[in-house]
């Protein structure tokens, strides 16, 4: 589902350019603007950027520049001639799209002319505003793209068109909008996507938008390790996420995706831990073994004492430790390979820590990516199985970050893999284990890890996470099960609240 007709968007040049550096040798953008040519770039809405002729190529070239000409058009405003303000490229577009102009500057003659052609113009940070009752005014450029969205969703006229507001940090919102996946103009299914603004009031965002979209995890500021991490205990989020937070306390029949609580177990590995070994039943004759590493939780790394540990827990050597805090705080991805009881001494894995078997699995990892109803999986390269570890170890434990510095295997050892285990993974058991947690966790989208270990051919669930990127599924099929994920939640909640 999508409109019939394109969406065209001008940005005058006055919206762009900081008015305080007006005149001077190098200009400036307005506060907001590179966020605002960030988001339109993927919003798949033809823009264009206009700006007089009499401007100076210094700043129409910095204006390119800032834009980049693969992603935007530009046009140029010529100066009034006799009753016409607009050339023929806006002309031929009024004709054949819905079309939008936005401004920061009042000409109302100009303005007359746009609306004579049917467009629609919103003035953005005019404190006097204009007269002209048809012109949409706004206060801040950070308002323009939920105004804009609005406007579309009512050119459509369609009560199936849902908005989508969504809160992620910048770096996680770019990868998924360069895939195509927020687009301002409705997706196949009648989906538009809007940032929602922590530098804005909340509550008049949320008021226009069906759903939130959220990555709570990229929002902590602090978790309290000597708390047990149970949603919102012991947990400290940014003043924008904790704003979303009341919102759903007040409002809990609104569709979010997904509810915190689904997702706090998830910032706990011991709880991750939990949770994976009630899939243990999935093994049967003839299959391969499912499973959850064999584990055990520590609150310090004393000698004596966490020898005895080991020992009843049925572990040995080598073994991986991991912060119990599984996410959202800057040091939960520092990790360490330990080889002997020696190695923890000063040992600078953040306590309290979760001791895992490390699995020798021919440094093959398999991601697997639930995202609604459908599974999708890729093999990536991971870490050599121990023993080449422990030989470049130096008699010292191996430390890491998973996100950053994980020990990769060589192409070399990635033959010699291949050569001494044969072992393939079981994809249907896997996807029962995918259903299974779908249906426990209560999520829509979400990742994990499984390896296969060398010997046994156990399947092991090594990880388990939050609206992973998904980056290896082709675009083609990862956006629409995306989108229909997203609808599907909605209409899944609607349902219930209407039952």
């Amino acid at each position: 589902m999508a409109t019939e007709r394109p969406v065209r968007l001008v940005l005058d040049a006055s919206l762009l350019l900081d008015p305080v550096g007006a005149g001077a040798p190098v200009p400036t953008l307005r506060p907001g603007a590179e966020a605002l040519l960030r988001r339109l770039r993927h919003s798949n809405l033809g823009v264009a950027i206009c700006h007089p002729e009499e401007m100076p190529t210094t700043v129409s070239g910095f204006l390119e520049m800032a834009a980049d000409l693969n992603s935007f058009g530009y046009i140029s405003l010529p100066a009034p001639t006799g009753n016409h303000l607009l050339n023929e490229l806006m002309l031929e577009w009024s004709r054949t799209s819905s079309c939008f102009y936005a401004t920061s500057t009042v000409d109302e003659d100009l303005f007359s002319e746009l609306q004579s052609h049917n467009w629609k113009v919103i003035a953005v940070d005019n404190e006097c505003g204009t007269k002209d009752s048809g012109v949409v005014n706004i206060g801040k450029l950070q308002e323009l793209l939920i105004t804009l969205a609005t406007l579309i969703k009512k050119e459509i006229a369609s009560s199936s068109i849902l908005m989508v507001g969504y809160a992620m940090k910048p770096s996680r919102e770019e990868d998924f909008a360069k895939r195509g996946a927020f687009p301002l103009y409705p997706s196949q299914n009648g989906l538009i996507f809007v940032p929602l603004s922590f530098e804005l009031p909340l509550a008049s965002q949320l008021q226009e938008v069906d759903i939130i979209l959220h990555k709570m995890t990229d929002e902590i500021i602090s978790i309290d390790p000597n708390c047990s991490i149970s949603f919102p205990r012991g947990i400290s989020f940014s003043a924008g996420m904790s704003e979303v937070i009341r919102f759903m306390e007040e409002y809990p029949d609104f569709c979010i995706i997904d509810p915190f609580k689904n997702i706090s177990p998830l910032l706990d590995r011991l709880q991750i831990q939990e949770i994976l070994v009630r899939l243990q039943e999935l093994g049967s004759e003839g299959r391969p073994k499912l499973r959850a590493p064999h584990s055990l939780k520590v609150i310090n790394f004393s000698g004596s004492e966490l020898q005895k540990q080991l020992a009843e827990a049925n572990l040995s050597f080598p073994l991986i430790v991991k912060p119990q805090v599984a996410c959202g705080v800057a040091d939960a991805h520092n990790m360490a390979l330990v080889f002997q009881i020696e190695e923890f001494s000063n040992l600078s894995v953040p306590l309290p820590a979760i001791l895992q078997e490390y699995i020798d699995h021919g440094s093959k990892i398999y991601k697997f990516y639930v995202i609604g109803d459908k599974v999708f999986h890729a093999v990536k390269t991971s870490m050599p199985n121990a023993n080449l570890l422990k030989s470049s170890s130096g008699d010292e434990p191996l430390t890491f970050n998973s996100l950053k510095t994980l020990p990769v295997a060589t192409k070399e050892q990635l033959l010699l893999n291949r050569a001494q285990d044969n072992k393939s993974l079981n994809i249907g058991v896997v996807e029962e284990a995918a259903k299974l947690l779908k249906e426990s966790l209560g999520l829509t989208i979400f990742g994990f890890d499984v390896v296969v270990q060398e010997g046994s051919g156990d399947h092991v669930i090594v990880d388990l996470n939050y609206l992973p990127s998904f980056k290896e599924v082709p675009d083609s099929e990862a956006m629409p099960a995306f989108w229909d994920a997203i609808r599907q939640s909605y209409e899944s909640k609607k349902g219930k609240v209407q039952t």
